[in-house]
This record gives structure tokens, C-alpha cells and sequence, in this order.
């Protein structure tokens, strides 16, 4: 999965690339966004605090992640790399200390690291989205531009399943272009995972109603690209390289959130490497369209099914996700074996300890106090032989 990564300054959607004041202003925010980010930093503080009134470890949760926060802000030096170790292993230690209280139960250690992660990312987002030691805006500001020079291809090209003629499609195609475009104003990435979850459900859902029947993996991909290039995201790989450096791994690697998110890594992917090939066109063709000197004749919509539409590059991209899906199926059970693993070993420890306290209650330790040394201080013991007389012998 590639890693991208990302902050630019606002107006993204502009033609013009922002210059190095633009940039720096946009890094300050207003004092609005900055009342409405302390605003909604102490509603997710006192949620976070109710939340934890009904667990019996609820006081120390909150206490390690206040002591994890405060010692972030002393790190700002640090790598983007580096940062986001801190967290996983952050994220590590709480996971252990709760599936070690809630004795293996996976699904209650989930909601708990989940109400963590909203916690600590919320408080920690203006000092780790896009760091200044990273190059993730410049990256950032390549790929709009990118999107941008493709303006022109067309639903065709991609082979896209979808037929915007019909009102239903087009609402499902606007609300996941929607979607992705919130996915920017989120500040914890299960929730910048949920827009993206969401985008992708609208995709099927327009597949669906165009196809009369469900959509398959191999149509979806090429929509998502679709939608990509229409929505051109305010700070993509920013977004992205959020999620991969500071989500919860077990998110990413298991259920829908990590699927979707997998497929918008390779999409994007997909586009900074678009090439003439990839959409079946000429090196001539491609390169005119990208220039501006001209621009592909309109085509009229197919009759459904389409003609078979294939691209060398997008068959190496679903080679890749199934590949990745096959990886995560397998880290899954490894998991899954380990948390047995560890549930057993507790069940076992507490068996033992139930065993040796039947063991002692049946046959109590009979302690003694230790036997009277024998010296000359023993003299109510008659039965002690006298002591030894030293002899002298004449030589």
C-alpha cells in the first residue's frame, strides 16, 4: 500500500499554486476555527470522561492518556515517523492492560480503544496532521495539481460502471464525492475512515441501480478513481498519511474501514502513475489532452452491459488488492490466535491459583517455631550430655 501523505494551504481548488506567504498564513488559523477547535476539544474531553465512568479501569485510562498527551507536547521535534511510534506503541500497551482486565474480550477492548483514539487524537491533530518536518504538503499540492491536468478523462476511459443519466445514480454519485471531501474536516481517523467507508457505499450503491444487479470488486476500483478525479479531495495525501501514521492498526487491517481504505491508496495511487497506457490511448493522444491542446470528443453513453474494457495497470492494481486482502486474512487469525492464546494463559493462572488455595485450605501449614540452639544457655535440659573437657596430655 503506498503511504501518501499531506497538508496544503486553503484554497486548494485553485489554479494557481499558493505561494510561501499563502502557505504560511494558511498554517495560522483563524481565531474562529481556533474557538471551534477548543470547542469541540472540550466536548470530546467530557464525553470521553462520561464514557469512562461506568468502566472500573476508567481512572486510570484517563490518567495514562493525560500523562501520553502532556509528554506529546514536549516531542514536536520529533519525525513524522517517530510520532506515530509513539502512538502505535501508546495504542500497544493500553490494548494489552484491557484485554488483560476484560479478560480477552475483544469487542469491549475495541470500544474502549476507540473512545481512546478519539481522546488523544482530537487533542493531539494541530501538532501531528502534516508536521513540519514532513514533506506532505509539497506532495500534497503535486497531487491536486495532477488531478487537475486530468480534468479530462472521461467516465469511458476508466471503464466506469455507471450511468449518470439516471437521477438515482447521480445522487449516490454526489454524495460520495461529498463524502470524501468531509473526510479533510475530521481530526480522529475512524471518522476520516467512516467518510471514506461511506463514499464507497454510495460507489455500490450507483453500480448497483446502473447494473440492475450487485456490484463486483472490479467495479468498483475504477469508480473510485472516478470519484476521485471529480471530487480532486482538499488535502489528500495529508488525510491519508493521517490515517496510516495514527489509526488504530487493528482497524486497518481488519473489516470495511481497512478494505475501502486500501482501495483509495491504490487509486491515488493509480493517478500520480496514469499514463497513456492505462486508459488505452495513444502516447500522442495522452499527451495533447494533458497539455490542453485538445480534448477527447464527447461519448455518448453505452447501452448496458458495456463492451469488456480492460487496462494492464488497473489488472496490476487488483493483483495488488487481492494480495493485500490475502494479508490481512492472514494477520487476522494471528491475532485471533494470540488472543486465545492470551485468554488461555489467564484462564490457566487462575486455575492454578483456585488449585493451591483449595490445596492450603484442606491442609494448612502447620508452622513451628524453630528448635532451642544448643549452647551452655540450655541448663533446664538435663538430657543434653556434659560438655567436653579439654585434656592434657604430658608430652
Amino acid at each position: 500500500m503506498p503511504r501518501p501523505s499531506a497538508q496544503s494551504c486553503r484554497g486548494l481548488s485553485s489554479a494557481a499554486p499558493c505561494s510561501p506567504t499563502e502557505s504560511q498564513e494558511a498554517k495560522t488559523p483563524s481565531p474562529s476555527i481556533s474557538r471551534q477547535a477548543s470547542l469541540e476539544t472540550d466536548r470530546v474531553s467530557r464525553d470521553f470522561q462520561e464514557f469512562l465512568k461506568n468502566l472500573k479501569p476508567g481512572r486510570e485510562i484517563l490518567k495514562q492518556c493525560r500523562v501520553f498527551i502532556d509528554g506529546m507536547a514536549n516531542k514536536k521535534d520529533l519525525s513524522a515517523e517517530e510520532l506515530s511510534e509513539c502512538v502505535q506503541d501508546f495504542y500497544q500497551n493500553m490494548a494489552d492492560r484491557l484485554h488483560s482486565h476484560f479478560k480477552g474480550s475483544s469487542e469491549r477492548v475495541e470500544r474502549v480503544m476507540d473512545q481512546v483514539e478519539r481522546y488523544i487524537m482530537t487533542r493531539l491533530y494541530k501538532n501531528v496532521f502534516c508536521p513540519e518536518t514532513t514533506d506532505d504538503e509539497r506532495k500534497d499540492l503535486a497531487v491536486q495539481k495532477r488531478i487537475r491536468a486530468l480534468h479530462w478523462v472521461t467516465i469511458q476511459m476508466l471503464c466506469v460502471p455507471v450511468d449518470e443519466e439516471i437521477p438515482e445514480v447521480s445522487d449516490n454519485v454526489v454524495k460520495a464525492i461529498t463524502d470524501i471531501i468531509e473526510m479533510d474536516s475530521k481530526h480522529v481517523p475512524k471518522e476520516k475512515l467512516g467518510c471514506i467507508t461511506r463514499c464507497s457505499k454510495h460507489i455500490f450503491n450507483a453500480i448497483k441501480i446502473t447494473k440492475s444487479e450487485p456490484a463486483s470488486a472490479d467495479d468498483f476500483l475504477p469508480t473510485l478513481i472516478y470519484i476521485v478525479l471529480k471530487a480532486n479531495p482538499p488535502r489528500l495525501q495529508s488525510n491519508i498519511q493521517y490515517v496510516t501514521r495514527f489509526c488504530n492498526p487493528s482497524r486497518l487491517m481488519t473489516g470495511e474501514d481497512g478494505y475501502y481504505f486500501t482501495n483509495l491508496c491504490c487509486a491515488v495511487a493509480f493517478i500520480e502513475k496514469l499514463d497513456a497506457q492505462s486508459l488505452n490511448l495513444s502516447p500522442e493522444d495522452f499527451e495533447r489532452y494533458m497539455s490542453g491542446q485538445a480534448s477527447p470528443r464527447r461519448q455518448e453513453p453505452e447501452a448496458w452491459p458495456p463492451e469488456p474494457c480492460g487496462s494492464p495497470a488497473l489488472g496490476q492494481v487488483y493483483q495488488s488488492l487481492e494480495l493485500l486482502s490475502g494479508l490481512g486474512g492472514r494477520q487476522e487469525r494471528v491475532l485471533e490466535g494470540a488472543r486465545r492464546l492470551e485468554s488461555d494463559l489467564i484462564d490457566w493462572r487462575e486455575g492454578v491459583e483456585r488449585e493451591v488455595r483449595d490445596i492450603l485450605d484442606r491442609y494448612p501449614l502447620d508452622i513451628r517455631p524453630p528448635a532451642s540452639a544448643i549452647d551452655s544457655d540450655n541448663v533446664e535440659n538435663d538430657r543434653l550430655p556434659p560438655p567436653l573437657q579439654p585434656q592434657v596430655f604430658a608430652g
